[in-house]
């Protein structure tokens, strides 16, 4: 059996183990429908994001009057402006997420692979950058770019890179040592086609099983920035500029911190799940 058919044998094998791991299935369908949900509803709904009524100022969650989740301080309609901060907070999430995977998985991969002092001054330029406090980065962009969601981005992506890089990294230092590589080398193939057709495939469990942890961090980390106001701003909304707005309503109107709080929970549980589940299916004891 070559190499490349033993690995999609264990691949199969992974994702059939994932199958029979209900919470991790029953994770997937509840994620799936909060996306599809998110996508579908602020197009469709009888309410816009910025719709307003004066007549409709902090109403309670009714379903007579179509306010299901009820509405804010501006009479806008809380379940369209839920849905629509989820596919925000999500989108950041995943977008910030490839972006940390591509960044991460190569560099570690080239440091991991080539070894000796190049490896060296690429690790020392990874903790080089983990000195900088995300919240500081955050502030200097915002103070000299301006408030924009694309800051967001790239203030997350060029932070959460770094665990990536070490994790390929340590798992590229143990690949590398494999016989069907020493066999690529004998035979003159080049370092780029090794790592991209031996090294980086045989690394992706444990990258797998990271990216359904950094998915749910990053969301956090904007619902955490959004919060102090160093995220996403009005007209556009995400669950953490939600809850921010819901806090100071607590008393007055709690549902307005209720709704966008229990997704964004609803949604962490989902992703730590699916990487239980995950985990427990790539785990090498188990192949």
């Amino acid at each position: 059996m070559t190499a490349t058919a033993g690995s999609a044998s264990l691949w199969r094998k992974a994702g059939r183990r994932f199958a029979r791991n209900r919470a991790a299935m029953a994770s997937v369908v509840v994620l799936a429908l909060i996306t599809l949900a998110s996508i579908i509803v602020p197009i469709t709904w009888h309410f816009g994001i910025e719709d307003a009524s004066w007549e409709s100022i902090l109403t309670p969650p009714s379903l007579a009057d179509g306010h299901w989740f009820g509405t804010d301080a501006n009479g806008r309609d809380l379940f369209v402006r839920t849905l629509y901060g989820g596919r925000i907070s999500l989108a950041i999430g995943v977008l910030t997420t490839i972006v940390a995977l591509a960044i991460g998985v190569t560099w570690g991969a080239v440091a991991g692979f080539t070894g000796g002092r190049v490896d060296g001054l690429m690790m020392r330029f990874v903790d080089v950058l983990y000195s900088l406090p995300l919240i500081f980065f955050i502030i200097i962009l915002v103070t000299v770019f301006g408030r924009n969601i694309f800051l967001v981005f790239v203030g997350i992506g060029a932070v959460e890179w770094l665990t990536m890089s070490r994790i390929v990294r340590g798992q590229t230092l143990s690949v590398k040592t494999r016989e069907f590589v020493d066999a690529a080398v004998a035979i003159g193939v080049s370092r780029g086609a090794i790592l991209a057709r031996h090294v980086v495939p045989n690394v992706l469990g444990p990258v797998i099983v990271y990216v359904t942890l950094l998915i749910p961090t990053n969301i956090i980390v904007e619902s955490y920035l959004s919060f102090l106001g160093l995220g996403v701003q009005e007209p556009l909304t995400s669950w953490g500029l939600l809850i921010s707005q819901g806090a100071g309503q607590l008393e007055q109107a709690p549902w307005l911190l209720a709704f966008p709080a229990a997704f964004l929970a609803v949604t962490m549980f989902c992703f730590n799940f699916i990487g239980d589940g995950l985990r427990d299916a790539l785990d090498p004891r188990d192949r």
